[in-house]
């Protein structure tokens, strides 16, 4: 008796699986093509609502036109503004916030100053130098080329400017380079209401890309 271990032989040119039909591989085929159009639409409309409820409620993209708050913005700069802390209360405005703001006698018009006084503060400002309560403002962002000897509130000669307190809901802004900067100075208070949201990113051009301070 033969106690050899026996390999059964696997016969020859036995086909793995089943034979494929033509007919069905095109069908399989196209049907991949659709799947992958509708992916990419699935993507794609996706990318646009999550841009449209950015765009809508969180950051909007605006231009920078003028001078008014060089040398932080420039003429013709792009940055996007934050909507959403401010619209839903997540946040206040602050002093030094850089806002953007319907100018209170033209809701067409849209300007862009950083705040300096709140409701409540005391603003007055002599020759140049501004002080909020009492005590000078310390302007880093305000370089020596921007500065101007203006008073405020307006003065007859000789005399100091007096105090004026902030009213409830309104704010005092200024531009960076004061003497290019329509502010309030000129038309007064800023309505709560009128501002949109805070300046926070600049875009484009893409050498000064980054957060806006």
């Amino acid at each position: 008796m033969d106690d050899d271990p026996i390999t059964p032989a696997t016969p020859p040119d036995v086909p793995a699986g089943p034979a494929s039909v033509p007919g069905e591989a095109s069908s399989a085929n196209a049907r991949a093509v659709v799947w992958n159009a509708l992916s990419w639409v699935r993507d794609l409309a996706f990318s646009v609502l999550v841009a449209v409820v950015l765009i809508v409620f969180i950051y909007q993209p605006v231009k920078v036109e003028g001078t008014s708050m060089e040398p932080a913005l420039t003429d013709q700069e792009r940055i996007f503004i934050n909507k959403f802390t401010y619209s839903f209360g997540l946040g206040n405005i602050e002093r030094g916030d850089t806002v953007v703001f319907e100018y209170p006698y033209d809701p067409d018009k849209l300007y862009i100053k950083r705040v300096i006084g709140v409701p409540g503060d005391r603003i007055r400002i002599v020759a140049g130098q501004v002080y909020v309560n009492g005590r000078a403002l310390v302007e880093e962002y305000v370089p020596q080329w921007c500065r101007d000897s203006v008073s405020w509130p307006p003065t007859a000669p000789g005399e100091q400017p007096e105090e004026r307190e902030v009213p409830k809901e309104h704010y005092f802004v200024l531009g960076d380079h004061r003497s290019s900067s329509s502010d309030s100075r000129s038309w007064g208070w800023v309505p709560r209401a009128n501002i949109h949201g805070k300046a926070v990113f600049i875009y484009w051009p893409l050498d000064k890309m980054g957060r806006l301070h």
